[in-house]
Order: structure tokens, then sequence, then C-alpha cells
């Protein structure tokens, strides 16, 4: 396995988000050249991206450009100028609840804006293509753990129906035009600077302001929380370590990224309770569209080709976010 290349140029889409922002910073304090993109949209509290941002900006070898996927003249340019070896693709329209209303969204992002990163990737000579995927591709499957061999043509949401998409388009690039391609199956990540939209994030808010949170399906459901720490560090050994070419001649490879090991809903929720001090009042509700019961990943061949072993308890994991939610919120 090679090391971290501090010598090559690392573009991160989403670069504002949640993972794209400790990736980036990451790297940065190792001495990479990192090229942040995104759109800044709305979806959530654009302020918390701004501020992500902010704490990048002062790296020496960081730039940011404002631009987004879906304008195809924005992406190439983007490859043209800054002439990256290695491209992250974390930009998409996250969250499962949000594409039952907003559907545009998440096809003009996760789909035709894929498309333009690797068209990009085809056009420009990228040594390594990583891209994000999502643990919700499983949609409702039975068989734990979740493995990258399992079948999953019935997503349950337009969102899983995407990062499925991005899947097979990935796919057909790289057998196509011989671009390596590494796909990310991520699984529920949390921990500071992360996404309000999460459940955890959510649940903290509203403990904090004394407001009832919501558990759907009556608590009964299990996540693969993930420390963002521990995803970064995933990531970080695949960066320089493009797939060999497999058996059928594609350089090309899928693996799930998460903690492997499944926590009770209901268990998080007290273990979050008890770094806050205080109790959750709770609304029990059905389970909700497009949510699954379960996820779990097997990461055996991540472990095996790069030693991927996440070490956060959800103790330690909670009390980190729940140190900067008070720091941050001044609460």
């Amino acid at each position: 396995m090679n090391p971290l290349n501090v010598d090559k140029t690392y573009l991160v889409t989403g670069g504002a988000g949640f993972i794209g922002f400790h990736l980036s910073k990451s790297l940065l304090e190792q001495g990479a050249r990192v090229v942040g993109f995104d759109n800044l949209n709305d979806y959530y509290d654009v302020r918390l991206k701004e501020d992500r941002l902010a704490l990048l900006k002062p790296y020496e070898k960081y730039t940011f450009v404002k631009g987004d996927l879906s304008d195809k003249d924005s992406v190439f340019a983007l490859f043209r100028t800054y002439e990256p070896q290695v491209a992250v693709n974390l930009g998409a329209q996250a969250g499962v609840r949000y594409s039952i209303d907003n559907p545009d969204a998440y096809i003009q992002s996760n789909v035709v804006g894929f498309f333009h990163i690797l068209e990009a990737c085809r056009h420009f000579g990228v040594e390594h293509l990583v891209y994000a995927s999502s643990s919700s591709v499983y949609g409702g499957n039975e068989k734990v753990p979740f493995a990258t061999t399992d079948q999953v043509d019935e997503p349950v949401s337009l969102y899983a129906a995407t990062k499925k998409s991005n899947e097979l388009m990935a796919h057909a690039y790289s057998k196509l035009y011989r671009i390596p391609v590494t796909g990310l199956r991520f699984f529920t990540v949390y921990g500071p600077y992360g996404r309000p939209d999460m459940a955890y994030y959510k649940f903290t808010q509203k403990i904090m302001a004394g407001e009832p949170i919501q558990i759907y399906n009556h608590g009964d459901m299990y996540r693969d929380f993930t420390y963002i720490d521990d995803i970064v560090r995933g990531v970080e050994n695949i960066l320089c370590n493009p797939p060999a070419q497999n058996a059928k001649g594609v350089r090309y490879k899928l693996y799930n990224i998460g903690n492997n090991k499944p926590e009770k809903l209901m268990d998080y929720i007290e273990t979050l309770e008890r770094c806050l001090g205080k109790k959750a009042v709770k609304e029990f509700l059905p389970m909700q569209p497009g949510d699954v019961y379960r996820t779990y990943a097997d990461v055996t061949d991540l472990t095996r080709d790069y030693d991927f072993k996440p070490d956060t308890s959800i103790e330690e994991g909670l009390s980190r976010f729940v140190a900067w939610y008070r720091e941050y919120y001044r609460v």
C-alpha cells in the first residue's frame, strides 16, 4: 500500500460539506495541495459550510472554487485550471427524506453532476477517482452484514437509486476509458461540524432546547454509526492506491466503509443523553418512507486491502461531538 503522496493535487468536490471538510483539513495538515469545489446550497444552514471553509482558507495550499457539478463548463474549467491527479467526488445532494419531495435536486447533482465528473476524469487524465456511494443502496436487504456482492436492485428512495446509478456509471467509464475508480459506500458518518439534517445532530438540538425528539419505527432501528476520523483515515489510505486491473480488465473497486458494529438507536440516544447530561423528551413514530430498519457494513475487503480498523466508540465519538456542539453554539 502506497503512502499518501503530498506532492499530488487533490480535488475534493463537496469541499464545504461534512466529510469533504474533514478530509481536506487532514490532507492540508499533511502538506498536500487541495482544491475544494462546492455550490454552497442552502439544503442546511450555509453558515456552517462557510465556517468550515473559514478553517481551511488559511492553509497556503488550499484553493476553494464555488461552482455547481451540474454545470459542465464549470467542472471542465476546474480540471483544466488545477489539473488534479486525484479526484474525490463527495459532492451530492444528500438526505433520504428530502429526496421524496425534491427529486429534481438529486437528478441534477447526483446523476448529471456525477456524469460531468466522469467526463472530466476521462478528458483530463486523472490518476484515480474516488467517489461517495451510500449504505442506502442496500435498501430493505435483510441479509446482514451488508456486502458489496449483495444484490442492490430494489432501492427504497430516489437518493439510493442515484447512488446505485453512480456505481454503474463509474464502472462503465472505468471499463471504457481505463479510469482507475474506487467507490465507497458510507455508513452513517457522524462527528463535529456534521450535517444538521442527521438524526444525532437534530436530537442534540432538540434535547438542548427541551423539545421532543422524533424516534421512528418506535426506536426499533439499528445503525452502523461511523466516526468521522475513522472515515478520513480510511479514505486517505485509498487515495494513492488506485485499484489494480481485475479479472475482467477493469480498474474498479467498490468498498463498504463503516464501523462494522451496528448500534441500537435507543442505545445511541441514551449515550447522547449521558454526554449532554440531559434526558430527551421522546415521541415515538412509525417508520418513515424511504427509511431502512438496519445498516451493517461488511468491511472485510477494506480491512484486508487497507488495514481499515475503525476504533472510535460511540461514547468517545458522541462526547467529542457534544464538546464541539457546546463550543460552536455557545450552549
